[in-house]
C-alpha cells in the first residue's frame, strides 16, 4: 500500500540521499529526471580555490566575533543549499598553503623594520666601547679559581666513590671467600670421606670402607686457608680449603718389581713401577686434590708391600724368601732374581737422588704391569653381606660330616699375592727364554728356515706360540714339522702335528736339541716329499738310524729314494750334529772303477747298480738343500 504510514519515512529518506549525491536538472513531462553531473576532480579543486580569502589577517590579537566573521570556513555559508558538502579548516587541502604564505609574510615585515632600524638612526645607535686591559684580567682569574673549586669539589666526589667502592670490594671478596670456602668443602665432600669431630673437619684416607685390614688410621684433616693478604693481588692458584695429611703419608711412594737374569744370555728381563704417579697437576684440580690422591697412594703401596712382606715370612719354599727393609727378595729359578721394593721419596731431591738413570721404553714389562695391578685390586674385596653365602660350598658340610683340621685346612687352602707374582714371573722368563732361544735359532740358521707366531690372546700364566719349519720356495710341499708350543709356569708341553706331546723342562738346552733335532727330521722330510712330486719312489725312510756316528743331540735320520727307471738310487742321512749327507748309486755299467767279473758273463747283471758315492753338497748351485735334492734327482731322472 503506497498510502500506508510504514512506508512514508523511507521513501523521504531516499529523496534526502538522493539530493545529497546529486542535483535535480530537469524534469521530463513524462516523469524522467535529469540530474546535474557530478564535478571531477580538477573541478572540485579550482571551486575549492576560488573560496580563497588572500586579504584575510593572520593576527591573533583580533577579537572572536571579529575573526569569525571574517574567516569564510568558520561556518558554513546561510546562501549554500542543504545538499553542499560542510568544509573544516583541519581537513581543508589549501590550509597549509595559506599558513606558509601567512609565516612567510610575517618574516619579511620582520626583515623591513629590522633594516630600517639599522638605515635609520632615529631609532638606534651602534657605537664601539673602549675595553681597559686590566678589567680584561680580572675575570681569568676569577674563572682559574672558580675552575679550580669545581674540580676539588668533583675530585672529592670521587674519592668517595672510590672508598665506597675499595669497602664494597673487600667486603665481597670476604663473602666470596667463605662462599668458595663451602663451595670446595662440598666439592671436598663429594670425592672423599670427611666427618666432623669438635670443632675440626676429618677426613678417611684409607681403604677400610672396600674391605681393608690396614692397621693405618690414614685421617687427615681439613683447614681453612688464611695466609693470603686481603689489600693485596689474590693469585690465580688460591684455594681456600687446604688439608693436613700425616706426616708418614707425605711425599710420593711406588712399588718397584725387577726381574734379574744374572747369566749373560738373556740378562735383566726388565723394571715395573707399581703405582707411580706424575707430579705434574692436571688442568683445573685443585692442589688438595692432588695432595690426597698423593697420600693415598702412599698408604696403598705401604698396605700393598705389608701384606707382601707377611706372606714372604709364612711362604716355605726351597730357597726362602729375603725380606730386608723396603725389599723382598726371591728366586724363582736358579740364577733368576725377583726383587719387590717399596720405594718412598718425602722430597724432590731424595727422588732426584733415588731415580737418577730413567728405565729405557724396552725395559718395561707392559704385560706384566697390568697383571699386578689386576691382582692388588683384587686384594681389597667387598664385605659379603651377613645373609649371602661366601668361602667353599663344602665348608657347609664340615660340621654334619665332621671333618678334621687337615680337610678344612685343604679346603681354604688359596694362593697370596706373593705366590701370584712369582708365579707369573716365572712365566714371563720362560717366555722370554723360549722366544730367545727360537731367535737365536732363525738367525743363526738359515736352512731350513724357523717361523714363530705368537697368539695375541693368553693367559696369566701360560702363553702359546706356533713353530713352523719350512724351505724357502718349498713351503706347499714341506709342512710336515709344524709345533705347538705351550709355555706355562715351569714347564713347556710341545705338541706335534700328529697329536704327540712333549714336556719340556725350564731348561734352555732342553729347547734348543728340540728344535735342532726337529729341522734335522725337517731335511728328511722334505726330501721324501720331493720324491712324491718328482716322481721317484721311497725304498726306506727312518727318523731314528740307529747305525752310523751316535749324535749327542736326539737321532740321525735318513731316507732313500729311487729313480723312476730303478737305476739310479739317493741316500740322504742327516744328524743334528753331524749334519747332512748325500750318497748316489749308480749302474754297474757305469761304473768305470769296477773290475770285470770271471764268475757273472751275464749282460743283464750289470743293470744291478754298483757302490754308493758321496756328493759334495756345498759344491753344488742351489738357495737350499731342497732345491739341490730337486737338482739331482732332475739330473739323474731319464728324459721322456
Amino acid at each position: 500500500n503506497a498510502g500506508s504510514p510504514a512506508l512514508r519515512p523511507v521513501e523521504r529518506s531516499a529523496d534526502c540521499f538522493l539530493q545529497l549525491i546529486a542535483q535535480v536538472q530537469e524534469v521530463s513531462l513524462d516523469g524522467l529526471e535529469t540530474y546535474v553531473p557530478l564535478l571531477s576532480m580538477s573541478q572540485n579543486l579550482a571551486k575549492l580555490a576560488q573560496r580563497i580569502d588572500f586579504n584575510q589577517s593572520s593576527d591573533s590579537d583580533e577579537d572572536g566575533p571579529e575573526r569569525e566573521s571574517r574567516e569564510p570556513w568558520g561556518k558554513p555559508e546561510p546562501e549554500e543549499d542543504e545538499g553542499t558538502v560542510k568544509f573544516q579548516p583541519s581537513l581543508w587541502p589549501w590550509d597549509s598553503v595559506r599558513n606558509n604564505l601567512r609565516s612567510a609574510l610575517t618574516e619579511m615585515c620582520v626583515l623591513h623594520d629590522v633594516l630600517s632600524v639599522l638605515k635609520d638612526k632615529k631609532y638606534m645607535a651602534l657605537d664601539p666601547v673602549s675595553q681597559d686591559p686590566a678589567l680584561t684580567k680580572t675575570p681569568q682569574v676569577f674563572q682559574l679559581i672558580s675552575k679550580k673549586k669545581s674540580l676539588a669539589t668533583a675530585a672529592q666526589l670521587l674519592l668517595k666513590g672510590a672508598e665506597k667502592l675499595t669497602k664494597s670490594l673487600a667486603e665481597n671478596q670476604e663473602q666470596r671467600r667463605q662462599r668458595d670456602f663451602n663451595s670446595e668443602l662440598l666439592r671436598l665432600r663429594s670425592q672423599w670421606k670427611l666427618r666432623k669431630v669438635g670443632h675440626k673437619i676429618l677426613g678417611d684416607l684409607s681403604y677400610r670402607s672396600a674391605g681393608s685390614l690396614f692397621p693405618h688410621h690414614g685421617t687427615f684433616e681439613v683447614i681453612k686457608n688464611t695466609d693470603i693478604d686481603l689489600d693485596k693481588k689474590v693469585p690465580d692458584d688460591y684455594c681456600p680449603l687446604n688439608v693436613q695429611i700425616p706426616s708418614d703419608l707425605e711425599g710420593s711412594a711406588y712399588i718397584k718389581v725387577s726381574i734379574q737374569k744374572q747369566s749373560a744370555d738373556i740378562g735383566d728381563l726388565g723394571t715395573v713401577s707399581l703405582f707411580r704417579r706424575q707430579p705434574k697437576a692436571k688442568p683445573g684440580s685443585q692442589m688438595w686434590h692432588l695432595k690426597l690422591e698423593a697420600a693415598q697412594n702412599v698408604l696403598l703401596c705401604k698396605e700393598i708391600f705389608a701384606q707382601l712382606s707377611r706372606e714372604a715370612v709364612q711362604i716355605k719354599s726351597q730357597i726362602p724368601h729375603i725380606v730386608v727393609k723396603n725389599q723382598i727378595i726371591s728366586q724363582p729359578f736358579p740364577g733368576l732374581q725377583l726383587s719387590i721394593s717399596l720405594c718412598h721419596s718425602t722430597g724432590e731431591k731424595k727422588s732426584q737422588r733415588a731415580s737418577p738413570d730413567k728405565s729405557k721404553p724396552d725395559d718395561h714389562l707392559y704385560v706384566l704391569e697390568h697383571n699386578l695391578h689386576q691382582l692388588i685390586r683384587e686384594v681389597h674385596t667387598m664385605p659379603h653381606p651377613a645373609s649371602s653365602p661366601f668361602g667353599h660350598k663344602r665348608l657347609r658340610l664340615a660340621g654334619p660330616m665332621a671333618y678334621d683340621k687337615a680337610e678344612i685346612s685343604s679346603l681354604q687352602q688359596s694362593e697370596g699375592l706373593l705366590e701370584k707374582i712369582i708365579k707369573q714371573a716365572k712365566h714371563i722368563f720362560l717366555r722370554s727364554r723360549t722366544a730367545r732361544t727360537i731367535d737365536s735359532l732363525a738367525s743363526r740358521i738359515e736352512d731350513p728356515q724357523i717361523q714363530a707366531h705368537w697368539s695375541n690372546i693368553n693367559s696369566v700364566y701360560e702363553s702359546s706360540v706356533k713353530v713352523l719349519i719350512t724351505s724357502q720356495g718349498y713351503e706347499q710341499i714341506c709342512k710336515s714339522i709344524q709345533l705347538q708350543l705351550n709355555i706355562g709356569v715351569e714347564q713347556i708341553r710341545v705338541v706335534h702335528r700328529d697329536g704327540r706331546v712333549i714336556t719340556l723342562s725350564h731348561q734352555e738346552q732342553e729347547l734348543q736339541d728340540f728344535l735342532l733335532s726337529q729341522m734335522s727330521q725337517h731335511q728328511v722330510h722334505a726330501v721324501q716329499q720331493l720324491a712324491k712330486v718328482m716322481g721317484w719312489h721311497v725304498l726306506s725312510f727312518s727318523n731314528h738310524v740307529g747305525l752310523g756316528p751316535i749324535e749327542s743331540i736326539g737321532n740321525a735320520s735318513a731316507i732313500t729314494v729311487a729313480s723312476p727307471s730303478g737305476e739310479h738310487a739317493i741316500s740322504v742321512r742327516n744328524g743334528p750334529e753331524s749334519g747332512c749327507k748325500v750318497l748316489v748309486q749308480f749302474p754297474r755299467n757305469q761304473a768305470k772303477e769296477l773290475p770285470k767279473s770271471d764268475a757273472v758273463q751275464d749282460a743283464r747283471w750289470t743293470h744291478l747298480r754298483g757302490p754308493y758315492r758321496e756328493v759334495h753338497c756345498g759344491r753344488m748351485e742351489g738357495r737350499n738343500f731342497v732345491y739341490k735334492m730337486e737338482l739331482l734327482m732332475a739330473a739323474l731322472s731319464p728324459c721322456p
